[in-house]
Protein backbone atom coordinates (compact mmCIF):
# COMPACT_ATOMS: atom_id res chain seq x y z
CA UNK A 1 0.00 0.00 0.00
CA UNK A 2 1.37 3.63 -0.95
CA UNK A 3 -0.34 6.90 -0.14
CA UNK A 4 0.29 9.65 -2.46
CA UNK A 5 0.87 13.42 -0.67
CA UNK A 6 2.15 16.60 -1.78
CA UNK A 7 5.33 18.49 0.29
CA UNK A 8 6.39 21.80 -1.39
CA UNK A 9 4.65 21.58 -4.62
CA UNK A 10 6.53 17.62 -5.34
CA UNK A 11 4.27 14.47 -5.40
CA UNK A 12 5.52 12.04 -2.54
CA UNK A 13 5.03 8.68 -2.61
CA UNK A 14 5.36 6.95 0.55
CA UNK A 15 5.23 3.38 1.54
CA UNK A 16 4.11 1.59 4.07
CA UNK A 17 5.98 0.11 6.55
CA UNK A 18 4.73 -3.63 5.48
CA UNK A 19 5.09 -5.04 2.73
CA UNK A 20 7.36 -6.21 -0.24
CA UNK A 21 10.58 -6.23 0.05
CA UNK A 22 13.48 -4.36 -2.29
CA UNK A 23 15.14 -7.57 -1.91
CA UNK A 24 17.12 -8.14 -5.13
CA UNK A 25 17.59 -6.33 -8.72
CA UNK A 26 14.46 -7.65 -9.96
CA UNK A 27 12.11 -5.74 -7.22
CA UNK A 28 14.09 -2.32 -8.67
CA UNK A 29 10.84 -2.16 -11.08
CA UNK A 30 7.94 -2.99 -8.63
CA UNK A 31 8.86 0.06 -6.84
CA UNK A 32 9.67 2.65 -9.79
CA UNK A 33 6.05 1.44 -10.72
CA UNK A 34 4.51 2.43 -7.54
CA UNK A 35 6.15 5.74 -8.06
CA UNK A 36 4.84 6.25 -11.65
CA UNK A 37 1.38 4.95 -10.97
CA UNK A 38 1.38 7.87 -8.48
CA UNK A 39 2.94 10.37 -11.14
CA UNK A 40 5.51 10.61 -8.10
CA UNK A 41 8.66 12.74 -7.88
CA UNK A 42 9.49 11.21 -4.96
CA UNK A 43 9.17 7.54 -3.30
CA UNK A 44 10.00 7.34 0.65
CA UNK A 45 10.37 3.37 1.42
CA UNK A 46 10.80 2.98 5.00
CA UNK A 47 14.15 0.83 5.52
CA UNK A 48 11.95 -1.59 6.71
CA UNK A 49 11.19 -2.23 3.03
CA UNK A 50 14.60 -3.59 2.31
CA UNK A 51 16.07 -6.93 1.60
CA UNK A 52 18.77 -8.02 4.24
CA UNK A 53 21.29 -7.12 1.09
CA UNK A 54 20.57 -3.70 0.23
CA UNK A 55 22.94 -2.16 3.13
CA UNK A 56 25.51 -4.46 2.44
CA UNK A 57 27.14 -2.91 -0.85
CA UNK A 58 29.06 -5.81 -2.39
CA UNK A 59 25.69 -7.00 -3.08
CA UNK A 60 25.22 -3.98 -5.44
CA UNK A 61 21.60 -3.82 -4.85
CA UNK A 62 21.75 -0.49 -3.88
CA UNK A 63 23.49 0.89 -6.74
CA UNK A 64 21.53 -0.78 -9.26
CA UNK A 65 18.51 0.38 -6.79
CA UNK A 66 20.33 4.26 -7.22
CA UNK A 67 20.73 4.14 -11.14
CA UNK A 68 17.72 3.03 -11.73
CA UNK A 69 16.02 5.77 -9.94
CA UNK A 70 18.83 8.55 -10.68
CA UNK A 71 18.05 7.43 -14.75
CA UNK A 72 14.21 7.68 -14.40
CA UNK A 73 14.18 10.42 -12.29
CA UNK A 74 12.48 9.30 -9.67
CA UNK A 75 13.66 10.47 -6.22
CA UNK A 76 14.27 7.55 -3.84
CA UNK A 77 14.22 9.04 -0.07
CA UNK A 78 15.12 5.41 2.47
CA UNK A 79 13.14 6.78 5.79
CA UNK A 80 14.12 4.82 8.79
CA UNK A 81 17.48 4.10 11.27
CA UNK A 82 20.03 2.38 9.57
CA UNK A 83 22.54 3.54 12.40
CA UNK A 84 23.69 0.07 13.49
CA UNK A 85 24.55 -1.01 9.85
CA UNK A 86 26.50 2.03 9.11
CA UNK A 87 28.22 1.44 12.29
CA UNK A 88 29.48 -1.73 11.05
CA UNK A 89 30.84 -0.33 7.36
CA UNK A 90 32.49 2.23 6.18
CA UNK A 91 31.95 1.71 2.86
CA UNK A 92 27.99 2.35 3.77
CA UNK A 93 28.57 5.15 5.82
CA UNK A 94 30.60 7.01 3.06
CA UNK A 95 27.67 6.01 0.42
CA UNK A 96 24.93 7.09 3.03
CA UNK A 97 26.90 10.82 2.90
CA UNK A 98 27.18 10.70 -0.80
CA UNK A 99 23.95 9.95 -1.39
CA UNK A 100 22.87 12.70 1.43
CA UNK A 101 24.74 15.03 -0.69
CA UNK A 102 23.04 14.59 -4.01
CA UNK A 103 19.77 15.34 -5.39
CA UNK A 104 18.54 11.72 -6.22
CA UNK A 105 18.43 9.56 -3.20
CA UNK A 106 18.93 10.25 0.66
CA UNK A 107 18.81 8.35 3.55
CA UNK A 108 16.79 9.98 6.61
CA UNK A 109 15.54 8.90 9.91
CA UNK A 110 11.87 9.93 9.43
CA UNK A 111 9.38 11.46 7.24
CA UNK A 112 9.89 15.10 8.85
CA UNK A 113 13.57 15.10 7.59
CA UNK A 114 12.17 14.46 4.60
CA UNK A 115 9.48 16.96 4.57
CA UNK A 116 12.25 19.91 5.62
CA UNK A 117 14.49 18.61 3.30
CA UNK A 118 12.48 19.20 -0.05
CA UNK A 119 11.69 22.51 1.21
CA UNK A 120 15.16 23.49 2.03
CA UNK A 121 17.26 21.37 -0.34
CA UNK A 122 19.46 20.46 3.09
CA UNK A 123 19.19 17.59 5.71
CA UNK A 124 19.47 17.97 9.18
CA UNK A 125 20.09 14.12 9.57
Amino acid sequence: MTRVETWNGLVVAVCEPDGALLADVADINDFLSLAFEANADWLAMPVTRLGEDFLRLRSRLAGETTQKFVNYRVGLAIIGDISAEAAGSEALTDYVRECNRGRSVWFLPDLTALKLKLETGRSEA
